[in-house]
């Protein structure tokens, strides 16, 4: 990948494009195309869907939707245009064969087109089986992908998520290895987009976790973690030879192995697009040096959400996230070190591409408003706003916040899942800005 300079990452990406919006439109028509067939014989287990709820959540509840079942008669999907474009009407209307509990495998697959900041134009192979291990238990979910983008970049995730009977223990496995030529800018939030340069590594995420129920919506427990990066290297500018990477300690590996300590509280009626309810995950992580660390080091992880709908009467939502990443004491590794974007699943700090800013804490708001635009639920929109503050390499105080801020539109994409492919624009501080694509919402 060569690297350029003196431009925004973001323009450097929609030069390769000129037509940015073109991408997305073909890209939802394939999807249309892809998983129409799919949909009409398991409406909630098609592999995006299930993968969806299985990323936010790991107490995922099978519950129904505030709708009746009636009403989905009445409501329209992706699915049901990409069946009327095939005019695949052999299996008739569609039926919500998620309600059914089975012990065998729900599997499906398929290619999928993706698009980031970070990763530019992506090309997504993925399979998700769906399955109860017992009719009182919620969903179990295997998910395994193939991803190669437009830099190069290769991500191969393994990831399960197990609940046994009566959904007394869940059980995770997010294991993942990627090859991740990506920008780094240096650390705090008085970086610059011309301080970025690229920082190139493999690296091997191996979480495990096994949680149990305390009371209804609660859960906590134990957890094993351990990623390595292997291959490090930095394509350095002329006019950055000593970068914030070398000063905080280069190295062409890094080791991080750590026992986790995991609470989480879900009241949420569906963790795919909630209307209501409270989420709240903390993880606390304990990297010893009897583990195998070289700098031992504790962090710890508070993720909150709720969701309130307003006007009350309306099916419009207002949501508010909070999600902060500190470092209690010790010395991270340099790529371990809390960034925006580096949540599960990416979706912090809309407006700017992932890693536009690290540091040893990070503090993060973001406020969502989701409204509905066709009576069918086809069409919505949301406006949103964040703000993100990361701690100075020097002072080591949070100084300086980052705020971004944008809209965008959601289409439905599984009118029984209640899943949706998410459409924003958003926009940042410095001239960063950018389109971000999400099956499902953001948080």
């Amino acid at each position: 990948m060569k690297v350029k300079t003196q431009r925004s990452t973001s323009a450097i990406i929609f030069s390769k494009l000129k037509k940015p919006a073109i991408f997305i439109q073909l890209s939802i028509g394939l999807q249309l195309l892809l998983f129409s067939a799919a949909g009409n014989a398991q409406s909630t287990n098609d592999f995006h869907s299930v993968q969806v709820a299985y990323k936010d959540s790991a107490a995922m509840t099978t519950k129904k939707l505030s709708a009746g079942v009636d009403d989905y008669n009445n409501r329209l999907d992706m699915i049901d245009i990409g069946t009327d474009i095939l005019h695949d009407n052999i299996c008739g209307k569609r039926a919500d064969t998620g309600v059914y509990k089975s012990k065998k495998l729900r599997i499906s697959a398929g290619p999928s087109p993706e698009y980031s900041l970070a990763t530019g134009y992506a090309m997504v192979v993925a399979g998700n089986a769906g399955f109860f291990i017992d009719t009182s238990a919620s969903t179990s979910t295997i998910y395994n992908s193939i991803t190669y983008t437009q830099y190069n970049q290769v991500i191969l995730p393994f990831e399960t998520s197990l609940f046994t009977k009566n959904n007394n223990y869940n059980i995770i496995i997010d294991w993942c290895y990627y090859y991740y030529p990506s920008y780094t800018y240096g650390l705090g939030c008085f970086t610059t987009l011309s301080d970025g340069y690229i920082v190139t590594y493999s690296a091997y995420h191996i979480h495990q976790t096994v949680l149990r129920k305390v009371r209804h919506c609660m859960y906590a427990g134990l957890g094993y973690n351990l990623d390595y990066f292997n291959n490090i290297s930095e394509q350095k500018k002329p006019d950055h030879l000593v970068t914030d990477f070398d000063k905080y300690g280069f190295a062409q590996k890094e080791f991080s192995s750590g026992i986790t300590c995991n609470f989480l509280y879900d009241t949420r009626p569906s963790p795919i697009n909630s209307d209501k309810g409270d989420f709240v995950n903390i993880i606390c992580a304990q990297n010893l040096r009897i583990l195998g660390n070289t700098n031992p080091w504790t962090s710890l992880v508070i993720d909150m959400r709720k969701y309130l709908r307003f006007p009350a009467n309306s099916s419009n939502v207002i949501a508010f996230w909070s999600y902060d990443w500190l470092t209690l004491n010790g010395k991270p590794p340099y790529l371990m070190l809390p960034f925006n974007g580096g949540d599960a699943f990416s979706n912090t700090g809309r407006g700017y591409i992932q890693g536009r800013f690290r540091g040893r804490n990070m503090i993060d708001l973001e406020s969502e408003y989701r409204m509905a635009i066709s009576r069918n639920g086809l069409l919505g929109a949301v406006v949103f706003a964040n703000a993100e503050s990361f701690s100075e390499p020097v002072s080591g105080k949070l100084q300086g916040i980052a705020p971004g801020a944008g809209a965008g539109i959601r289409v439905k994409f599984n009118k029984f899942s209640n899943a949706n492919v998410a459409l924003d624009y958003a926009f940042g501080l410095d001239g960063s800005h950018g389109v971000f694509v999400n099956l499902g919402e953001v948080f």
